[in-house]
């Protein structure tokens, strides 16, 4: 599990840095006290535009794409030999860390040193698989597009995408109106022995970078006294995966399980505590926006449902969702990692039941 790290104004270093320093717990290196904090959006489109300046032409080709282009709207998490936009190994040194300067801008210094880690953990899949690993296994085959122009007024979205990481906004007069489908991955999702062939032997054992989306979970999970668990526990069996995964639309099913007005404060403290875990990837503004949509939708947060499925404890195959109004959660945690531990694999997402992409929510379905 990641320690606490530094206030989200930070100064991304190269991409090999970035990873030893966040996976070690120790923060990036914080910019000056003197240097009063940027609206994300603008933050966003200063570092867009610096990143594009010092892009060849031929690369720009390939990170450019207009707003409405449908591969903005395109998807997904799993190991695939091609992805729009131009990844990390495409890219000189000062190119990369002006991506990653664009990625530091639009999430926080939490998301951003999960976003490190999740690439870091390819790594680790690539040494564990060998030749099965087929040359997509790679910390720096993670891609960055830009549909349509940075710009204060006009909109545009940055999508940074692969495995296990698809990071999607949207930012319309300067601001960032979504931040949707926030997909992240783990494999393994908890390091059991070191790789001394590691850039600096990291992610180290005990390593679990998505640890509190998990931890949080099995707490409230533990907390339910029977009753309520026989209303959160929707099914026996885990499912293979996150419910309409890659498609441009969260799923519009009506939320199942134990609704928050059924917990006490103590179990609703613990519910609050995993919202949040998901809310803290994003920057500060965007983070309490959404906070702000679950306390003003119909029934608040009490509105919220804990639904669970599969095990009840650690080792086998578990899934949840946490549903409400405006969001829906999913994680899972069925499939074992490179070494064959069991459940050892996990996927969580959040999305906007309004609609991803700043799009409406029937857009896509």
């Amino acid at each position: 599990m990641l320690r606490p790290i530094l206030p989200r104004q930070r100064m991304p270093l190269c991409l090999a840095c970035v990873l030893a320093l966040a996976l070690a717990g120790i923060g990036l290196v914080a910019r000056s006290a003197l240097v009063q904090p940027v609206a994300p959006g603008a933050a966003m489109v200063k570092s867009a535009e610096a990143f594009l300046a010092a892009l060849a032409p031929e690369q720009v080709a390939r990170v450019r794409r207009p707003f409405d282009d449908p591969k903005r709207t395109d998807w997904h998490f799993i190991p695939k030999f091609e992805r729009k936009g131009l990844a990390l190994r495409e890219m000189t040194p000062a190119q990369e860390k002006l991506a990653l300067d664009l990625l530091a801008a639009a999430v926080s210094q939490p998301g951003f040193a999960k976003a490190s880690g999740i690439m870091a953990l390819d790594e680790i899949l690539r040494l564990h698989e060998g030749a099965k690993a087929r040359n997509i296994r790679d910390p720096k085959r993670y891609f960055f597009t830009i549909f349509g122009t940075p710009s204060a007024t006009d909109p545009w979205a940055l999508s940074v995408e692969g495995h296990h990481l698809s990071l999607n906004f949207v930012v319309r007069d300067g601001r960032v109106v979504d931040s949707t489908p926030q997909f992240l991955g783990a494999n393994p999702a908890e390091v059991r022995g070191d790789l001394p062939e590691l850039p600096h032997k990291l992610p180290h054992k005990g390593t679990r970078i998505l640890g509190d989306e998990e931890q949080l979970a099995f707490e409230l999970l533990a907390a339910l006294d029977p009753g309520q668990r026989a209303k959160a526990i929707i099914a026996a069996e885990c499912p293979a995966d996150i419910r309409a995964a890659g498609t441009p639309q969260p799923p519009a099913d009506p939320p199942a399980g134990i609704a928050a007005r059924d917990l006490t404060e103590t179990q609703r403290a613990i519910l609050r505590r995993l919202v949040d875990t998901y809310c803290a990837t994003m920057v500060d503004e965007v983070a309490d926006e959404r906070r702000a949509l679950l306390a003003a939708a119909p029934g608040g947060w009490d509105a919220l449902h804990f639904a669970w499925a599969g095990a009840t404890v650690p080792g086998s195959g578990h899934y949840y969702r946490v549903e409400g109004p405006t969001m829906v959660i999913e994680f899972v945690n069925v499939q074992p990692d490179a070494e064959g531990n069991p459940a050892n694999h996990i996927h969580c997402v959040w999305r906007d039941r309004s609609g991803d992409f700043d799009l409406p929510a029937t857009a896509g379905r």
